[in-house]
């Protein structure tokens, strides 16, 4: 039975930090690509950041380059994302998400979480 749960969401103010946590079961992290999306009221979800399991590449949106930054722990089976310098833009849902393949395309993951959400507000 594979499972994603997020944690770590909250509401912050602009310029703090926040870490979401991904624990998956009933499979092996490093047999997939793990990804992380978000989706802010009215838009599309979007792929934020993924790492692939195998060889540990990294893939993050150009909107959070610098400030982002995914991990994984195979011992533990989760995946991280770091949010550092966090914006009102940043609000989100975030989803954790596993697939076969390193894409961003959120129709190619085959796992999802049901989200933390994350609200930066001063």
């Amino acid at each position: 039975h594979v499972q994603l749960v997020e944690s770590g969401g909250g509401s912050v103010q602009p310029g703090s930090s926040l870490q979401l946590s991904c624990a998956a079961s009933g499979f092996t992290l490093d047999l997939y690509v793990m990804g992380w999306f978000r989706q802010a009221p009215g838009k599309e979800r979007e792929g934020v950041s993924y790492i692939r399991g195998s060889d540990g590449s990294t893939y993050y949106t150009d909107s959070v380059k610098g400030r982002f930054t995914i991990s994984s722990d195979s011992a533990k089976n989760t995946v991280y994302l770091q949010m550092d310098d966090l914006k009102p833009e940043d609000t989100a849902l975030y989803y954790c998400a596993a697939g076969p393949a390193p894409t961003s395309n959120k129709r190619t993951y085959n796992y999802w979480g049901r989200g933390t959400q994350v609200t930066v507000s001063s």
